[in-house]
């Protein structure tokens, strides 16, 4: 399993943009597909991205289609998500997810398709 650190996260305005990061250690990172997930109050956990582990197939939520942007620093053992023109509903903990999987994607974009997981980290859009 690895060990995953979420960072990143803040206050932003409606139309802005912000990058999360997650900081990866315990093992190599490319023997990993990666996911990014979300919770905001009083809602189930959201699959919003994941990422093979060569960085070559890539899986995105129709909510966010378009707007985020998922990549990988295999050497740098970090995944980022880049979050452009967000909106109020984007507002939510977001968790960076880790699964032993070589090759591909996992079948679906769901948390249970995925082992480790991050502490989270804030994201609230509002004016």
């Amino acid at each position: 399993q690895l060990d995953l650190v979420e960072s990143g996260g803040g206050l932003v305005q409606p139309g802005g943009s912000l990058r999360l990061s997650c900081a990866a250690s315990g093992f190599p990172l490319e023997y990993f597909a990666l996911g990014w997930f979300r919770q905001a109050p009083g809602k189930e956990r959201e699959g919003v991205s994941c990422i093979s582990s060569s960085g070559r197939s890539t899986n995105y939520a129709d909510s966010v289609k378009g707007r985020f942007t998922i990549s990988r620093d295999n050497a740098n053992n970090t995944v980022y998500l880049q979050m452009n023109s967000l909106r109020p509903e984007d507002t939510a903990v977001y968790y960076c997810a880790s699964r032993y999987l070589l090759f591909g994607l996992p079948n679906t974009l769901s948390a249970e398709e995925f082992e480790s997981w991050g502490q989270g980290t804030q994201v609230t859009v509002s004016s």
